[in-house]
């Protein structure tokens, strides 16, 4: 079993709080359940723990942090001692509304992450019981099902694989290698999912940096409605509905109130149950036939992150 179960949650920094919240809540469709200073704590329907997604008023946009959760507490110590001996630790954290203590460490692109344990269950409030007593809550807007994974930018994407695999102990599904040899995209899982976290190439100079959160739909038909969706509030569709050939996700990409960027996909059955795995490549000439059908792929996709840099559109 590995230490890591999944990706527990991403703290995504807006400098528009309300009209995040607005975006997130009525429009994207998940549900707010509970505040703690500056930050709302978000979930989606069928998100059985507390939060996915905090939400943080702040002077700037982008990851606040992403948050891991592990097996067990001696998992989550095991992790620790991995972490201190990378020499990228942190330290402890009291933690969050939604969790308990948690060691925060950094990815050799400035990244914060934590690994938490003791997590809080969603417990739904009246007039937000499911139908089903097996969803953890009713369901609103867009309604996206659960939270499923993020995407980071970084100037050596090979440092992060590294990273990852040490510090998480994540699996690489795919790959992006370019024809000079350099590893220009890398997708990440620590479970049987096709993957919980990407990263890909940024050239700006800005550290840090955040390129998308994205959250699952049942099927494809719920990203068409939910384009209808954005449409009529106003919000900025950047590219989609298309199907990726990198894991094959059906994708619709938004821009929320203050820039950052938010996916929704569909996978279909998509799962790694294959122990000897070995990760897909792909080369530079069949990413330039950009994706699996649909639109060429926009241009402010590869240049467009947060917090903002001067090449981006």
């Amino acid at each position: 079993m590995s230490d890591i179960a999944h990706l527990g949650h991403v703290e995504l920094l807006t400098d528009k709080f309300d009209e995040s919240l607005d975006f997130f809540t009525r429009v994207y469709g998940l549900k707010e359940a509970g505040r703690d200073g500056a930050s709302a704590y978000l979930r989606a329907w069928d998100d059985y723990e507390f939060h996915t997604l905090k939400l943080t008023a702040s002077d700037a946009t982008g990851i606040g942090h992403i948050g891991y959760r592990a097996t067990s507490e001696e998992a989550l110590l095991r992790r620790v001692a991995a972490i201190v001996e990378m020499g990228c630790g942190v330290g402890w954290v009291e933690g969050d509304l939604g969790h308990g203590r948690a060691y925060q460490f950094r990815s050799p692109a400035g990244h914060l992450f934590e690994i938490y344990y003791d997590t809080k269950r969603y417990a739904p409030t009246q007039g937000d019981e499911p139908a089903l007593k097996n969803t953890a809550s009713k369901f609103t807007g867009a309604a996206p099902r659960r939270i499923d994974h993020l995407n980071l930018l970084a100037p050596d994407v090979e440092a992060i694989e590294a990273f990852m695999t040490a510090a998480l102990g994540s699996k690489v599904t795919e790959k992006i290698v370019l024809s000079d040899g350099t590893l220009a995209g890398c997708w990440f899982t620590v479970n049987n999912k096709t993957y919980d976290l990407a990263c890909t190439n940024d050239h700006t100079g800005v550290p840090a940096r955040f390129h998308h959160v994205t959250y699952a739909t049942d099927q494809r038909e719920d990203i068409l409605r939910a384009a209808d969706i954005f449409l009529e509030n106003g919000v900025h569709i950047e590219t989609g509905p298309h199907k990726h050939a990198v894991q094959g996700t059906f994708f619709l990409y938004v821009w929320e109130p203050a820039g950052n960027r938010v996916e929704l996909a569909n996978s279909g059955a998509r799962l790694i149950l294959d122990p000897d795995w070995e990760p897909i490549v792909w080369t530079e000439e069949e990413r330039k036939k950009g994706q699996a059908w649909g639109l060429k792929t926009i241009e402010s996709f590869h240049t467009h992150g947060t917090p903002p840099a001067a090449k981006d559109h």
